[in-house]
């Protein structure tokens, strides 16, 4: 089992930064490939960012490419997802989520999930 806990969400103005970060216990956190998904009301939870167990290789979902990075710690079992030039779209629950193998975009194939922490954009 891997435990994930976000935290860094909260309220930003447009045009602003915020850091959200994930704590993993439980199991090897270098072994895990991990993610950040959002879910914003009434709509799907859709990819954001994954990266590979080293960090070395990471992938953007169009809408974020260029603003966000994800970026993980090993020795701190910790994952983290920066975010620039929020824009009010961008609001929503960001929730991160681990998987064994690859990473990938797709929902359904993480294992472990987070509790999910809130990002709100103001205009």
């Amino acid at each position: 089992q891997v435990q994930l806990v976000e935290s860094g969400g909260g309220l930003v103005q447009a045009g602003g930064s915020l850091r959200v970060s994930c704590l993993a216990s439980g199991r090897t956190f270098s072994n895990y490939a991990m993610a950040w998904f959002r879910q914003a009301p009434g709509k799907e939870r859709e990819f954001v960012a994954a990266i590979n167990w080293s960090g070395g290789d990471t992938l953007y979902a169009n809408s974020v490419n260029g603003r966000f990075t994800i970026s993980r710690d090993n020795a701190k079992n910790t994952v983290y997802l920066q975010m620039n030039s929020l824009k009010p779209e961008d609001t929503a629950v960001y929730y991160c989520a681990a998987r064994r193998r690859e990473y990938s975009v797709a929902v359904g194939a993480y294992d472990y999930w987070g509790q999910g922490t809130q990002v709100t954009v103001s205009s």
